[in-house]
């Protein structure tokens, strides 16, 4: 069976889209059927129920047939498989793409010849049908057939031998072996290794590979190197492992598919950036290319109707199952900042269906609204109680209603214990993925914040729709997978909305002064958080602001690059930054459960605070960015920075005479890894940073860096200075250098006497801005500064004048490479103890067992290693953070750089650990 548009050749062969063909038969052509309008799957499954399926009764009796088609998507749709099984009608196994092997198209290129041939041509629709009927049953079958199948069977003897066909039967039969060598097991417990299911199998035969389950490890798939083990395992009709009863079945068999490469991904975007490049050089300004990104990546109108049409579905089916419930979009399908590929948030408003449920209890014990068993008529409800089931029920009710009732969903999947539990689905008519959550009355609230923010100002939408490209490009946002340390779009949205606050005039208000402007019908409190602003733009007062889009993207990545992340707290409710310390003394982040939801305790809890914190405008302990690691940190300030550097470039402003890349292109263009480091050709420096982390911190710690205020720096640091001391000289058996000459040389500062002098004085500089107890105590005064004693180089060092309280130094020497072999030395010595095993740098007392070990071991120490380590605390616009210098003095056997790397991971793990310790 052929279909086709039009009677012109293509790549593949002739079609006809008048047409469709019933296979020739030993006993001739079957009949050409005219098909109306456009074939679709139905319109097949018709003519094959009454066209194609009459002539094979007619021409063969019962069957059983064996049909022959190319792979289109009409032919391979799931409606005409499900009829092909019901009518037994068994399909070759054709391979795709490979129409000359097919007898039909010799068909149809003489039938087209013929067509050609007529004295005069078809001008009609219905002329052309009459033509084609005319000549097929003129068409002389044996001739055909017999030069086709002659042509055809040299061709199929070159594809059966070809290297494409052989690989694929070997796979095929290597799969179909694995398949029958395998059993699926589960039961066992999440943190099950691997080589415990091993063990367990073996007894039944040899074990050639256990493969897990990847996300969660809750099943298996054993997989034996005989057929005869994993029958033999069967056949026991119970199995036991670690207390636990095992659940054995054979393995699923499915039917075995070998993929192509750059098969189609719904998910990729569907903007051509090579195309969207070529089409910002051609713009005349940077306002047209900013307004150019947002006319190729916002939703048309068309995919808006679509979605609104699967939210009408949606609604009407739960409406069915769950009387008064109400479905509701949020998120970038309809806050005016989404894009082709943007996911569909839906949220389930079960409060008005939790009173349905309950005026239905009434009715039960009076008797009313019941059918004739018993029963309530709402079979679903009756089946659960929306007051008290927990989440997870709710969840996967949703999921059976999505999975069984709505036409075209597929992949449901309830995830039940995220932080926000969500019911997520693809939908196949449109390529979408979309998920469910429950009563999240928040998230629909911020999405009328972000609608109410964007009609305030025509400028807003196109700046949001540029800074995430730009941020998807630099890898700082845009996960495919979802969560990960990267930045997601509505925290890069509100980065925007807080600039616009801040540029001067401001082009946005913040969210407190959005709430005056509200009436009273406007006033809105959800959870305990207030999220009243006003419902209309036009009752906000137009801004002030005149800079063009040019001038404002510039200003962006301007004021992010001066911008101190890890030392402040942006905060749209207030439209400023605020310090850290006010954070720092309350308490942890509480998680979102019934016994935390009193409102007055909610408030009190802190936001989780990291690398970047960036406060929700209405659920203010809520940090959007708190998933952020050190190093995108890093990464995002690194190229804020390049940002602001090209921005001030004519190659930004002015568009090139010569057709090269500017403006948006070069800002756009993708991050290239180790760029930054090799383009000048410079040696990597030997620093090594340690971020300020408020969250690893200990409560008492925290409390006394919110008291200390401005000096909140000088204390920690100080902490930090004992933690890098007692991972040099307790972890590592670091030692000061032997050389006198080296301890007394100001500019090559080393020794206990150096360090201690340099710590007291940072610990008096602290006792001046805070009066905190458990610091070090004070130098003696024949030890002090003053003493005559001390030389008159160090006396300058340590002057409050030379700010000494946010610099360290120490020289040490390493006589054994206590880096080499470190990890197999640590499984060792955890296998022998009780401990519980940690991570490299997670546990001090196990680390110093492991270089106490190497030390050991190395019966003749050599001076490997002198090196002097510089410390200072960077803050304002750079991160906040500790970065340490390293400077090697001797290194005779060229082992420093090993030494060094090792560091590198070693370091920050081993301090951030001891931090946390410290009280």
């Amino acid at each position: 069976m052929e279909t086709d548009e039009d009677i012109r050749p293509t790549p593949k062969g002739f079609y006809c889209k008048l047409c469709e063909i019933n296979t020739p038969n030993r006993v001739g052509l079957g009949p050409l059927v005219p098909v109306r309008g456009t074939l679709n799957a139905s319109a097949a499954q018709e003519t094959l129920d009454h066209s194609m399926l009459p002539t094979l009764w007619g021409q063969f009796g019962d069957g059983p047939f064996l049909f022959q088609h190319d792979r289109t998507p009409v032919h391979r749709a799931s409606s005409i498989k499900t009829w092909m099984s019901e009518s037994g009608v068994e399909e070759l196994d054709w391979p795709a793409q490979s129409p000359d092997l097919h007898p039909i198209e010799h068909l149809w290129d003489g039938l087209e010849r013929r067509l050609r041939a007529r004295p005069s041509r078809p001008t009609s629709e219905s002329d052309l049908t009459d033509a084609l009927l005319e000549e097929w049953s003129e068409i002389p079958m044996n001739t055909l057939l017999v030069e086709s199948l002659a042509t055809r069977e040299v061709s199929l003897e070159d594809h059966v031998k070809g290297k494409k066909h052989q690989h694929l039967c070997r796979l095929r039969a290597k799969r179909k072996a694995q398949e029958e060598n395998s059993i699926f097991v589960s039961g066992f417990k999440p943190a099950t290794a691997r080589t415990e299911l091993a063990e367990y199998f073996q007894q039944y035969g040899p074990v050639s590979e256990v493969i897990m389950d990847k996300d969660k490890g809750v099943y298996a798939i054993v997989e034996f190197s005989e057929a005869e083990s994993t029958q033999a395992v069967l056949a026991q009709l119970e199995h036991s492992m670690n207390g636990l009863k095992l659940r054995v079945k054979p393995r699923e068999r499915k039917g075995f598919k070998l993929a192509t490469k750059g098969k189609h991904d719904p998910k990729k975007s569907q903007v051509s950036l090579e195309k969207l490049n070529y089409e910002l050089c051609q713009a005349a300004s940077v306002n047209e290319q900013i307004l150019k990104v947002v006319e190729s990546f916002q939703l048309s109108e068309n995919d808006q109707k679509a979605r609104e049409l699967l939210v009408q579905l949606v609604q009407e089916v739960f409406t069915e199952f769950l009387p008064d419930c109400k479905i509701e979009p949020f998120g970038s399908s309809v806050n005016t900042f989404g894009i082709h590929s943007c996911d569909l948030d839906l949220v389930l408003d079960l409060e008005h269906t939790k009173e349905f449920q309950s005026r239905g209890k009434k009715s039960e014990q009076t008797g009313e609204n019941q059918s004739e068993d018993g029963r309530s008529e709402d079979s679903i409800l009756s089946d659960i109680d929306l007051t008290t089931a927990t989440p997870a029920e709710v969840l996967e009710l949703v999921a059976a209603i999505l999975r069984k009732c709505v036409p075209g969903v597929h992949k449901v999947q309830s995830l039940s214990t995220a932080r926000l539990p969500v019911v997520k689905f693809s939908y196949r008519q449109l390529n979408l993925e979309g998920d469910i959550t429950i009563n999240n009355r928040l998230a629909v609230r911020n999405t009328r914040f972000l609608q109410l923010c964007s009609g305030l100002d025509c400028r807003v939408r196109p700046l949001v729709y540029t800074v995430r490209l730009w941020a998807k490009q630099k890898q700082l946002a845009g996960n495919p997978f979802g969560g990960g340390p990267l930045l997601n779009n509505y925290a890069l949205t509100l980065l925007v909305f807080f600039y616009l606050q801040n540029v001067n005039p401001p082009v946005l208000p913040s969210v407190e002064k959005l709430k005056n402007m509200a009436c009273e019908e406007e006033q809105c409190v959800i959870d305990g958080w207030d999220c009243t602003f006003p419902s209309q733009p036009f009752t906000v007062p137009p801004s002030q602001n005149t800079d063009d889009l040019c001038t404002l993207l510039s200003g962006f990545f301007t004021f992010y690059s001066k911008f101190d992340f890890p030392g402040s707290v942006v905060s749209l409710r207030e439209g400023r930054t605020l310090p850290i310390t006010d954070f720092l003394g309350r308490d942890e982040e509480m998680p979102d459960t019934p016994e935390s939801s009193d409102s007055k305790r909610r408030n009190t809890a802190g936001p989780k605070l990291g690398p970047v914190n960036i406060l929700d405008p209405f659920e203010v302990h809520h940090n959007v960015a708190g998933n952020l690691s050190e190093r995108t940190h890093r990464n995002l300030h690194r190229e804020f920075c390049e940002a602001e550097k090209y921005c001030r470039s004519l190659q930004y402003q002015h568009k090139s005479t010569k057709g090269k890349s500017w403006g948006l292109v070069r800002l756009f263009a993708p991050r290239v890894e180790g760029g930054p480091r090799s383009q000048d050709g410079k040696e990597k420096p030997l620093e090594i940073s340690i971020p300020f982390r408020a969250s690893i911190l200990p409560e008492s710690l925290r409390k006394e860096l919110g008291v200390a205020g401005d000096a909140f720096r000088v204390l920690w640091f100080s902490r930090l200075c004992s933690a890098v001391e007692a991972v040099f000289k307790d972890v590592l058996k670091c030692a000061p250098p032997d050389q006198p000459a080296t301890r007394r040389d100001p500019a090559k500062t080393g020794g206990d006497e150096e360090e201690v002098n340099n710590n007291e004085s940072l610990q008096a500089s602290i006792q001046q801005a805070t009066t905190h107890s458990g610091l070090k105590r004070p130098l003696p005064p024949e030890e002090g500064p003053s003493s005559s004693s001390s030389p008159q180089g160090k006396r300058q060092r340590l002057d409050p004048s030379a700010e000494p309280s946010e610099k360290a130094r120490w020289s040490w020497a390493q006589r054994h490479q206590v880096w080499a072999g470190r990890r197999k030395v640590r499984r060792d010595l955890v296998k022998k103890s009780d401990e519980d095993s940690k991570p490299e740098g997670g546990c001090s007392s196990i680390e110093s067992r492991v270089t106490q070990c190497i030390v050991e071991k190395e019966a003749d120490p050599k001076d490997l290693l002198e090196f002097s380590v510089d410390a200072e605390v960077v803050g304002g616009g750079e991160s906040t953070k500790a970065v340490l210098k390293f400077t090697p003095s001797t290194d005779l056997m060229g082992h420093f750089h090993d030494f060094f790397h090792f560091l590198e991971s070693f370091l920050p793990k081993m301090v951030e650990t001891l931090l946390v310790k410290q009280e």
